[in-house]
């Protein structure tokens, strides 16, 4: 599941300079000059464990329970990131239809095109349905629609229930409905974001890490921020940091009235002493993300600058306490939205204008939400990020993100709070 940050923000990456296959020469000769907090920074790749096939298989089997437990025969997904959760397949998306479908019993299968065959088999090779899943090819001008049905009732699922993996496009869902009228379409999300929205030990220790990183990163590139510096010098000097430290990692920039808007103005900006400045983004370690925000300021804030800041910090650690097992996610952001609410800044979604933060793991936005009417009931293992604030039109906007996990006894971010606008990474 991509979002409307996430996909604007890869667009961004490209434009910025960022690592791109053949520019390496003018990126090694951008980076021969780095600011001094930045070229002191060390690559942490090598703390980076890959998620094994032995992992993957245990995800499969608790799929498959869930199929039971929710009465659906098999799952079908295509290209992205549940694709690469279950099989470690990278596939990109595209008009013609390559998925994989495992079935609550029997053999998982594969439709793809014939021409790609070698290149798919390539990527399950080294994977969990390696020498355990049948290939089903079509030609171009062949309908692979029938051969989701034959696969289907080979496995005596021809009027089963099929959960569709939720980033389907409708074209293909719609084929395979009019293809195998006799079988019943349902939503996988049972079974996808039941898995996926639970972190186990490793998940976790990934994503501890690209909190980490990220935060060097945008500590690194505070330390170097000038005033005069444009919106677009200092995102890229936050990409640079990322790439110091091993990692594709990005974040945009916003500065003064243009931090009012949580996912910023394309208006050129320059940062300006006394103006907050709204930085928000993440990195991938081994396809997991970070998603973090600081709002800081070069020279003086004003008075209600501090007082809102330390209300939008109020706000986020409510929002830790609450968290707990067994409470509805709704709750957690009605608790932090109270304390904003009761400090001036409301109601509702006047000034803090979006839901308190979002689930978090191979996609910066996936199951479940902190938002009212979420009743979802908090598990250990979930991860969220927590990211009160407040935005006040034409003047400026504060922002506090960490993410954020559930554990048995309550919740913890993953990446300590930011102190102060002055000091906005503390000891760290």
């Amino acid at each position: 599941m991509i979002s409307r940050r996430e996909f604007l923000s890869s667009a961004a990456l490209g434009l910025s300079g960022f690592m791109m296959p053949g520019r390496s020469p003018s990126i090694a000769k951008q980076e021969n000059n780095l600011p001094g907090p930045i070229a002191e920074l060390s690559s942490m790749k090598d703390q980076a464990e890959p998620i094994t096939a032995a992992e993957r298989r245990l995800r499969i089997e608790k799929a498959r329970r869930l199929m039971k437990q929710h009465n659906i025969d098999a799952v079908l997904m295509m290209g992205g990131t549940t694709l690469d959760y279950f099989t470690g397949m990278k596939w990109r998306v595209s008009e013609r239809m390559l998925a994989v479908v495992i079935p609550q019993k029997g053999e998982s299968f594969m439709i793809c095109p014939a021409f790609e065959e070698a290149r798919a088999m390539e990527q399950l090779e080294n994977g969990p349905l390696a020498g355990s899943v049948s290939i089903l090819t079509w030609e171009e001008h062949e309908n692979p629609y029938q051969l989701i049905a034959q696969g289907l009732k080979e496995q005596g699922l021809a009027t089963g229930k099929l959960g569709i993996e939720e980033t389907v496009r409708y074209v293909f869902s719609n084929g395979i409905a009019n293809e195998a009228a006799s079988l019943s379409l349902t939503d996988a999300i049972p079974i996808t974001g039941g898995c996926r929205s639970v972190k186990d030990s490793h998940e976790l220790e990934l994503m501890r890490l690209a909190s980490k990183v990220t935060l060097k990163a945008y500590k690194a590139a505070y330390q170097a921020a000038e005033v005069g510096m444009t919106q677009d010098d200092f995102s890229n000097l936050i990409a640079k940091a990322h790439r110091r430290l091993g990692f594709q990692g990005y974040a945009s920039v916003q500065v003064g009235k243009y931090a009012a808007l949580p996912h910023g103005s394309r208006t050129p900006q320059k940062i300006r002493e006394g103006q907050p400045i709204l930085i928000d983004g993440g990195c991938t370690v081994e396809g997991y993300w970070s998603d973090l925000s600081r709002t800081f300021i070069l020279g003086k804030p004003s008075d209600k600058m501090k007082d809102v800041f330390d209300i939008v910090l109020r706000a986020q650690t409510k929002a830790i306490e609450t968290a707990r097992p067994g409470i509805e996610a709704q709750a957690v952001d009605a608790a932090a939205r109270k304390v904003i609410e009761d400090a001036g800044y409301g109601p509702g979604y006047k000034y803090f204008t979006h839901r308190l933060g979002h689930g978090i793991g191979m996609d910066m936005h996936e199951w479940y939400y902190l938002v009212k009417g979420e009743t979802t009931q908090l598990q250990p293992g979930m991860t969220f990020s927590d990211e009160p604030g407040i935005y006040i039109p034409d003047e400026f906007g504060i922002r506090l993100e960490d993410d954020m996990v559930i554990t048995e006894k309550g919740a913890e971010l993953l990446t300590p709070q930011s102190p102060s606008f002055e000091d906005p990474f503390g000891d760290y």
